[in-house]
């Protein structure tokens, strides 16, 4: 192995080649601390060519590769495994801004990029880079991609893959593929990039990427409500959009308890009258007369029953705030209590019926486990976390994915797979599905060494 590690040095030199133990702890383990690995070293290369070169060199050798962003995934898939025999190859060094159009609206960014500095060189131009996440600050562009982010701006941009307009990536053998164009409109042959947008660096690694920029709103609006249930969130919605149009970028529904676990465990205080249910709304625009429509839509909702109470924010300072509300709810359940975390995707009518139905399952089966659900009701993905007050992990994911089954849902609807759900997606997506996804590993990896074990089982890549 002294010779792999001699090889891959010459490609990277000092500065992008780590064997000490201390030195690739940060990149051995996922944030959330739930998959330790042991990878054979780290390498950081600092261009596409270098890129290249250790992938022909590792396929050359049969050594497995992990990309990996900024580690900030939720389901383990930028991590080796524990036999020390992986390679994470890390985009980290990849970092500079290749070029930013505020008339084509278009910016080119290498893969370690984080996500924060896009934004804001597009917010530089007066553009927008509309994908925005919890981990921005850490989050890099090729991480991104690679996982399809969402967030919280779904409702009005789409997926992380709705930005894209062009990649470079190195294949498993070694070989570029540029396809970094700038152009909107391409019906030239196969669409190849969608390829290796949220497969989690199984069939390549992406190495740039042109991205689209929307104009830059003037006007920014954030309110939270109270709402009596689900299904008054949901008429809320339906209200909201009739009035606000594609205005609306966020809006966010947040449970009582979720607020609750924010309340007791950062000690921040909700300025709406205390409620089961809220939701977050954001709307932005660049023609005036946005709070008068949102004062209307709000007016409409009171008469109509399906908001309390509710506020909107006067300053940048207090929209923070009320951000800072559903931002925190994660971090107060882990200081709360052990949790089986749920990232699914529901027909967006189906809501209130699935929150109404998943709980029975819970009461019957799992007695005494407690709901922190919250997410994006307009776009249909919910965080429906469970606090397991000693139950097994296993027998809720059970639970809660036989109802997400039923209501013709999504176990994973922004996180990814990783090796957190890999054996769930097996059981859960139908055979010719599956045999799609073996065809094309098989033809772009066939030596299964992108990323092994992530996404498909080892035993479904075979």
């Amino acid at each position: 192995m002294s010779d792999v590690l001699a090889g891959l040095h010459a490609i990277v030199g000092n500065k992008g080649l780590l064997t000490d133990p201390a030195e690739m702890g940060a990149y051995a383990i996922d944030w959330r601390k739930l998959f330790p690995g042991k990878p054979l070293a780290v390498a950081r290369p600092s261009s596409t060519a270098e890129v290249s070169a250790v992938m022909g060199f590792c396929h050359h050798h049969g050594l497995a590769v992990v990309p990996q962003g900024g580690n900030t995934g939720m389901a383990g898939g930028a991590v080796p495994d524990t036999s020390g025999r992986e390679l994470v190859l890390s985009l980290a060094r990849m970092n500079r801004l290749r070029g930013l159009d505020p008339v084509g609206m278009t910016l080119e960014a290498e893969s370690g990029v984080v996500l924060q500095t896009a934004q804001e060189a597009a917010v530089a131009v007066n553009r927008l880079l509309p994908i925005s996440l919890a981990a921005e600050g850490s989050a890099t562009i090729g991480g991104v991609i690679s996982t399809n982010a969402g967030g919280v701006n779904v409702l009005r941009y789409g997926m992380a893959r709705s930005m894209v307009l062009g990649l470079e990536v190195v294949l498993p053998d070694g070989r570029v593929v540029d396809g970094l164009r700038q152009l909107r409109k391409d019906n030239a042959g196969y669409d190849w990039k969608q390829i290796f947008i949220g497969t989690e660096g199984t069939l390549g690694i992406v190495t740039a990427a042109v991205l689209r920029l929307m104009p830059r709103p003037t006007q920014r609006l954030t309110a939270l409500v109270s709402v009596p249930d689900p299904q008054a969130a949901l008429d809320f919605l339906v209200l909201a959009q009739d009035a606000l149009g594609d205005t609306i970028s966020a809006f966010e529904l947040i449970s009582g308890f979720s607020i609750g676990l924010v309340q007791r465990h950062f000690g921040l205080s909700c300025p709406v009258g205390a409620g089961e249910w809220y939701v977050l709304i954001e709307a932005g625009a660049t023609l005036s007369g946005l709070r008068e429509a949102v004062e209307t839509a709000f007016e409409q909702a009171l008469g109509q029953g399906c908001v309390i109470d509710g506020t909107i924010a006067e300053s940048g300072q207090q929209a923070a705030d009320l951000w800072m509300l559903r931002e925190r709810v994660t971090e107060s359940e882990a200081k709360e209590s052990k949790s089986v975390k749920h990232d699914v995707s529901i027909p967006i009518p189906s809501i209130p019926q699935f929150l109404i139905e998943a709980g029975q399952a819970l009461d019957r089966h799992a007695p005494g486990t407690r709901v922190n659900c919250f997410g994006h009701l307009g776009d249909g993905n919910l965080h429906y976390n469970i606090l397991i007050d000693g139950h097994d992990p296993h027998d809720i994911n059970r639970i809660v994915h036989d109802v997400v089954d039923r209501f013709g849902g999504s176990i994973s609807a922004e996180h990814g797979i990783g090796q957190y759900r890999v054996d769930e997606l097996a059981l859960r997506r139908s055979e010719s599905e599956q045999f799609l996804s073996r065809l094309i590993k098989t033809a772009i990896d066939p030596l299964d060494l992108m990323n092994p074990g992530k996404v498909l089982s080892r035993r479904e890549t075979r």
